[in-house]
């Protein structure tokens, strides 16, 4: 008899509020970085009906209009219609900026970390993307919510949204939905039973369809309306959809946000080096599953733990593992800068749909290119790459 069990993961489009602020924050880290790659930026936004609201630190060569930053991320998310809670040309925005302190600065000056704290990073091999299954379909169905309202494929959408799937496991492979959620904003020229029509045909099978059965239970605006969406239904704040931004609450998170932080902040920076270190002992062949933590104290360059959690799928011995990540891979805030390439404008397109499990050049902390060193000193064959026990 198999051993069920379920997982549910949660994520939210671009227009979601606390994306808004997420994106927000992430803009004008980007504009930063493409005056002054040294900038060192803690920036958090709020927002709520008609209002932006950033405030933080800031000390770079260069100059931000937060206003102009803020505007524009509005209008790309699709705020241009009043209707929709929040439009780019009318909101407020308010901004209260000041340099960073001198008692953080002269820590990070000598290459130390920029706070305090511990950072989780993740891999399992029931993905392509070494990610679990249920935050990866998360983000694919509100991605593709994203695209059919930016497309027109369905009228009348607005751009916040939010989807959820619960994944039934049978002795821990997926093999099932049990569940799929999803709230879309919308007008009221559209009804509710046509929206549920054409998300289920447009969003929901194409992205889910082989992992749904006749008992998968489907809701879609479960309330019966969702007019009422965006700043003006829920107000947003950076920072608050951090399990969204991971792993969709498949292992541990350090509870430290993202977005709006320059990379010598290890909230960010050493976030992105776990999920490094973790991908590439996957893809090495050396467990099935592995959940890596780092801690470190501001204005020490060393990390003060190290820990790797298998759960019980490594092929060799942990203490193993543990020895061959930190001969390779040097984790001092200075070295996962460096390494990972992270002093460029890349940040704003992490602001929405994950930090992980994305396909594309500038998130050097997917790369598994340190996959056949670990492999090859712990004498393992092992083919190139880890393979996905799903393929969806």
């Amino acid at each position: 008899m198999a051993n069920i069990t379920y997982v549910t993961s949660e994520s939210v489009t671009e227009g979601h509020p606390d994306k808004i602020c997420d994106q927000i924050s992430d803009a004008i880290l980007d504009n930063l970085y493409v005056q002054d790659p040294y900038s060192r930026v803690a920036v958090e936004c709020l927002t709520t009906t008609g209002l932006v609201v950033v405030a933080g630190e800031i000390t770079s060569r260069g100059y931000a209009d937060v206003q102009g930053i803020a505007r524009r991320a509005l209008r790309e998310i699709g705020y241009t219609n009043p209707q929709f809670g929040i439009d780019c040309e009318d909101a407020g925005v308010l901004v209260s900026i000041h340099g960073q302190s001198p008692d953080i600065s002269q820590g990070v000056d000598k290459e130390g970390a920029g706070d305090q704290g511990m950072m989780y990073g993740f891999a399992c091999n029931e993905t392509p993307e070494l990610m679990p299954l249920p935050i990866m379909l998360a983000h694919k169905l509100t991605m593709k919510l994203a695209e059919i309202r930016k497309r027109g494929i369905i009228p009348d959408l607005g751009p916040d949204g939010k989807s959820q799937v619960s994944v039934e496991y049978h002795d821990n492979v997926p093999k099932r939905l049990s569940a799929v959620v999803i709230a879309q904003q919308h007008l009221d020229k559209i009804s509710e039973d046509e929206l549920r029509e054409e998300i289920t045909d447009k969003v929901i099978k194409p992205v889910c369809g082989r992992w749904i059965d006749n008992e998968t239970k489907i809701y879609i605006n479960a309330t019966g309306k969702f007019v009422i969406g965006g700043p003006e239904g829920d107000s947003g704040v950076t920072g608050r959809k951090i399990i969204a931004d991971t792993y969709g609450g498949v292992g541990r998170h350090g509870g430290g946000a993202f977005s709006g932080k320059d990379p010598s902040k290890v909230d960010r920076s050493g976030a992105y080096a776990a999920r490094y270190v973790a991908k590439n002992i996957v893809a090495a062949g050396l467990a099935d599953r592995c959940e890596v933590q780092l801690s470190y104290a501001i204005g020490i360059a060393q990390p003060t733990s190290i820990n790797i959690d298998t759960f019980g799928t490594n092929k060799i011995p942990e203490a193993k593992i543990v020895e061959l990540a930190k001969k390779h891979f040097k984790l001092t805030p200075k070295w996962i800068i460096e390494h990972l390439n992270l002093r460029r404008p890349i940040y704003r397109k992490t602001a929405a749909y994950g930090h992980f499990g994305r396909e594309d050049p500038d998130f050097t902390w997917e790369k598994t290119d340190m996959a056949d060193i670990l492999r090859q000193e712990a004498g393992l064959l092992k083919p190139l790459k880890a393979e996905a026990k799903v393929i969806y």
